[in-house]
């Protein structure tokens, strides 16, 4: 009997896969942070023979070739991946015995990648699950154009042509299991559901319903803003990334966090949006521990810019330090955990701002107020509908575009609050006054507020 252990990488929107038998055992596409699937390895009691990339990644740093080095397994990376490390080069059909009665074969599946490959898992010769990476995920399949914008439409033709390749040789059990599209800006649109078969993607998902003309049309059409760190990941992964280093970082009091603010650092602060907003260091950043860290902070972060830490607690840290490692965020300055009111000189005081609803928002208006309205979401998110009036930034541009904010006090929102508070926080560094909407976007209306659309 084979086994599948799905291991979520929270915050990005990816899977990795711990699969095999009896005794033998192959992960597909690990994180970075290796720790957990040699964890799994262990409860199963199986040998990790192989470990099996499906793509050179764009959008996390890959713990492949550290895994392969410290468990002896052999490294399987697409053999027509541009890569500067010893690897196992896999062709399509090429296959590897993972246990006695498992085979793993390659399937070459360009589209998100021009060397995309899936792996289909065999037991006795049938197959029994599918590892689509980013190729065919649920309900949609993976952006074609994190490559070479001259590529894409080429790739996404491929793409299309690769979902059929896949719906064409496996049976509808089969169980789809891709590495993207729970979250992930490197599927082609948000993924409903976790979990699919060959049968289900056939009836459902779009890239097998559709002719390839319109198919391709519809892509290109919908593809959304890309994390400016997915710039970094591709050439950090065909390098061969540095083994992760999780030894808690510096500790720093507050003169050095004032230090650090002074040579033009980052200081981000980990906390939720309320407490943030009640009391933090001026200058300091609000990323939230619980959101999409890794995502946003990468995103925002001037490239190799230091970041110090601050949070409530030293395990919310050691969390978050782990989030950043994933996207090449490798080591923290520094970091403080502990009372706010300790990370700000003697004498200084903290920094605060007011969060607020859409009704407030109707209320101040009705007082004669004229607030800028700040639109902090995606393009296709406004697209969709937009507050009457309103400005218009998404927050992976704000920190550029600051001086595009009109004068006036700032209520800034999102749909749901996250980004409003990201945002807030960089105008509130900036010394604009500023007001963090923490409503959902549905309140708006109900308030009593003009929707509108493009």
């Amino acid at each position: 009997m084979f086994f599948v252990d799905t291991l979520d990488i929270e915050g990005l929107g990816n899977r990795s896969y711990l699969t095999g038998g009896a005794r033998g055992a192959v992960v597909i596409d690990p994180p970075r942070d290796l720790d957990r699937v040699i964890a799994a390895a262990a409860r199963r009691g199986v040998s990790i023979a192989y470990v099996a990339e499906t793509h050179v990644h764009n959008d996390y740093v890959s713990g492949g070739l550290e895994l392969a080095r410290v468990t002896g397994a052999a490294y399987v990376v697409p053999a027509s991946a541009q890569v500067s490390f010893a690897r196992i080069p896999v062709a399509d059909g090429d296959t590897a015995r993972v246990d006695e009665h498992l085979v793993l074969r390659a399937v070459a599946t360009p589209g998100h990648t021009p060397h995309h490959t899936s792996y289909v898992l065999e037991e006795d010769g049938r197959a029994v699950a599918a590892f689509t990476g980013g190729s065919l995920l649920i309900g949609t399949v993976g952006r074609p154009d994190l490559v070479e914008p001259r590529l894409t439409e080429r790739l996404a033709r491929a793409q299309h042509a690769s979902a059929h390749r896949l719906a064409a040789e496996l049976d509808d059990e089969v169980p789809v299991l891709p590495t993207h599209g729970f979250g992930s800006f490197c599927s082609s649109s948000q993924a409903e559901g976790d979990a699919t078969t060959i049968g289900k993607e056939r009836a459902t998902n779009e890239a097998l319903t559709t002719d390839v003309d319109l198919f391709v049309e519809r892509m290109l059409a919908g593809l959304d803003d890309v994390p400016a760190y997915y710039a970094h990941m591709g050439p950090v992964n065909a390098a061969g990334p540095d083994p992760i280093d999780l030894t808690p970082p510096e500790p720093a009091d507050a003169e050095q966090i004032a230090r650090r603010l002074a040579a033009g650092e980052w200081v981000v602060d980990l906390r939720g949006r309320i407490a943030f907003a009640e009391g933090h260091v001026a200058g300091s950043f609000n990323f939230e521990g619980e959101g999409a860290l890794a995502t946003y902070l990468a995103w925002l972060i001037p490239w190799g810019r230091p970041v110090t830490l601050l949070a409530d607690a030293p395990a919310r840290i050691a969390e978050a330090q782990r989030e950043l490692a994933r996207v090449g965020i490798d080591r923290p300055a520094a970091a403080a955990t502990g009372d706010p009111a300790a990370w700000v000189r003697d004498g200084e005081q903290l920094a605060s701002f007011p969060r607020a609803r859409f009704t407030d928002l109707v209320r101040a208006r009705g007082r004669g107020e004229e607030p800028v309205v700040l639109d902090v979401r995606r393009r296709s998110e406004r697209a969709a509908g937009y507050i009457e009036g309103s400005v218009h930034i998404p927050v992976h541009e704000l920190r550029s575009r600051v001086g595009d904010v009109p004068d006036g006090t700032v209520w800034v929102h999102c749909a749901g609050g996250m980004r409003a508070a990201i945002a807030a926080s960089l105008l509130d560094a900036a010394g604009r006054d500023v007001v963090a909407v923490d409503d959902g976007l549905d309140a708006a209306g109900a308030a009593g507020l003009n929707i509108t659309h493009a």
